[in-house]
C-alpha cells in the first residue's frame, strides 16, 4: 500500500491479473472502451524492455546489465484502448514485441526483481496519468492486484482452464486450435507461466481479489462478467 498521499492512485482503477490465454488483454481493453477509461498492458512493457535489451545486445543472463538497461529504458506507451501504442527510442515495436523470440525471452527479464520494481513505479505513474485523463483505467498483467495496484478499488483474477487457454492462444497465433497448433503454442503458454510464477502469483486470487473463470465464457460473456464486478464496486 502507498505510504504517502502523493503515492495514491488517481482515478477509478480496475486491476486485472491472469495467466497467458485467460483473455485478460482483450477483455480488459473492451472493458476500458465500454467505460471510457484508459488501458494499460503492463505485459507489453516487459516485452518492450526485452526487445530493447536484445536490440542493444544485452546478455539476458547478466542481471546487472538488464537492470542498467531498464533504468535507461526509453519507453513510450499509449493508454488509449483503441490505440495502445508501444514505442521504444522512437521505434514502433507494437508488432515486434509479439514475435516468438520475445515471448521466449521475456521471462528472463521479468524475473529480475529490481527490474520489476523499476517498472512497478513507472506502471503506477502511468495508471495515475491515465486515471486523471479519463477518470479511470483498466490495468492488466500478472501482479497488478497484488504488487502494482493492491489499493485499486476493483481487483480481478481472470483465469481459465489450461485447455481453454491453449486453444485461445493457438487460434490467436496460428489461426487454428488443432492438435498441431496447440502443441506449437504449449511452450509459450505453459512454460512462460511456470517461469513467471516464480516471481509473481497469478494463479490464485489474493484476499479481496475476485476470481472470474472464463473457461466456458465467450468474449462478450467475459467482458460482461468483469463489468458486473465493476458495477457492484461502484454501487
Amino acid at each position: 500500500m502507498p505510504d504517502t498521499p502523493e503515492d495514491h492512485l488517481s482515478g477509478f482503477v480496475i486491476a486485472v491479473d491472469g495467466p497467458s490465454g485467460s483473455g485478460k488483454s482483450s477483455v480488459s481493453k473492451q472493458v476500458a472502451r465500454s467505460l471510457g477509461y484508459g488501458f494499460l498492458d503492463t505485459g507489453a512493457m516487459y516485452r518492450a524492455l526485452t526487445w530493447w535489451c536484445l536490440e542493444q545486445g544485452v546478455d539476458l543472463t547478466d542481471q546487472d546489465a538488464v537492470i542498467t538497461t531498464a533504468e535507461r529504458f526509453p519507453l513510450s506507451i499509449g493508454t488509449d484502448p483503441d490505440a495502445p501504442t508501444v514505442t521504444v527510442g522512437g521505434t514502433d515495436v507494437a508488432a515486434a514485441i509479439r514475435e516468438p523470440r520475445i515471448s521466449t525471452n521475456v521471462s528472463a527479464v521479468a524475473a529480475v526483481l529490481p527490474v520489476r520494481e523499476i517498472l512497478r513505479v513507472l506502471q503506477r505513474r502511468l495508471i495515475s496519468k491515465a486515471g486523471r485523463a479519463t477518470g479511470g483505467v483498466v490495468a492488466e498483467g500478472r501482479d497488478i492486484t497484488t504488487v502494482v495496484a493492491p489499493d485499486a478499488p476493483v481487483r480481478i483474477l481472470l483465469t481459465a482452464s489450461q485447455e481453454a487457454r491453449l486453444a485461445r492462444r493457438s487460434k490467436e497465433l496460428h489461426g487454428a486450435a488443432d492438435a498441431g497448433a496447440v502443441a506449437a503454442t504449449r511452450s509459450q503458454v505453459v512454460d512462460r507461466d511456470r517461469a513467471d510464477s516464480a516471481v509473481s502469483e497469478f494463479t490464485v486470487a489474493a484476499d479481496g481479489v475476485t476470481t472470474i473463470d472464463t473457461s466456458h465464457l465467450d468474449f462478450q460473456g467475459s467482458v460482461e462478467a468483469v463489468l458486473q464486478v465493476v458495477e457492484a464496486a461502484r454501487a
